[in-house]
């Protein structure tokens, strides 16, 4: 899906009202995953017949289509980024040839910021849909190995719970925005042990916040759309679509993920082994 871009002529905002009053921010920076947390692109084998064939070159359609379309919200291999993870969406795993996420792609969920896709043809559908199950196949080849299991658990419990609770509370800051009684009350039960040490590596979910300073001295605030060298766009409480020159205004960016990713360049490899076996005492 080729990224919406409006360049006001001067300082004035060009106001634009979005399909579905949403827009999805074009684009942010990626964070790595660790390598355990990387599952392979399932490779259908198998007989040579003709249904073989048709099937990998749907697959081969949908994944073309889904990174044109898809990709950069929902992640390159449909396991997450400003969307949701659809690898571990109920509606995706029960859909039958796009029967399901046929209507959600033509119409969009405006109330969760996925805009619609009224051009997409159902053959289109159908091919990303076959793309999305075999990805699902992949994910349940790698469970079934014991990735998604208890057993992934003894190769990563390698740290120490106590160093990582120091660690948490200590030189890692995780405890000014993270409560093991609040918002991370049974962490450890909510996911498996690789989906728990990939999101505390490369979180996502939170949307980051802009303010614009205008020449008047007017502040706008809204969600961060895109902001790039030339200008920078955000969508206001009331729904409206606003851009900017970036050469003519000020802008102030609070992202809550920020500290994540200023860990990543510092964690070794003992402080994040000791981090998720504290982690994984929240129970």
């Amino acid at each position: 899906m080729a990224a919406l871009r409006h360049r006001a002529p001067d300082a004035k905002a060009a106001e634009v009202r979005p399909p579905g009053g949403s827009l999805l921010r074009a684009a942010r920076w990626l964070l790595p995953l660790p390598l355990v947390c990387f599952l392979p692109l399932l490779s259908v084998r198998g007989r040579s017949d003709d249904s073989t064939s048709a099937g990998n070159k749907s697959v081969q359609r949908g994944e073309a289509q889904f990174k044109r379309s898809c990709a950069m919200c929902h992640g390159a291999m449909a396991m997450g980024g400003i969307g949701p993870n659809l690898i571990e969406s109920s509606l995706v795993r029960h859909d039958q040839g796009g029967d399901l996420i046929g209507p959600v792609v033509s119409k969009g969920r405006p109330e969760r910021g996925m805009p619609a896709f009224p051009v997409m043809t159902s053959s289109d559908v159908s091919d990303i849909a076959a793309f999305l199950q075999a990805r699902i196949d992949a994910a349940s080849v790698a469970s079934s190995n014991g990735l998604a299991s208890d057993e992934s658990l003894k190769p990563l419990l390698t740290g120490s719970a106590e160093r990582g609770k120091q660690y948490f509370y200590g030189a890692g800051g995780c405890s000014g925005c993270h409560s093991p009684g609040k918002d991370l009350a049974g962490i450890a039960e909510k996911y498996n042990p690789t989906e728990l040490e990939g999101r505390f590596l490369s979180p996502h979910g939170d949307k980051v916040i802009a303010t614009v300073s205008l020449s008047s001295g007017q502040k706008v605030q809204g969600k961060l759309l895109h902001i790039d060298a030339f200008y920078v766009a955000i969508q206001g409480e009331d729904g409206w679509y606003r851009s900017w020159p970036l050469s003519q205004v000020k802008v102030q960016v609070n992202d809550p993920l920020a500290t994540h990713v200023e860990l990543l360049g510092k964690y070794t490899d003992r402080d994040i082994h000791d981090l998720f076996a504290y982690l994984e005492t929240l129970k």
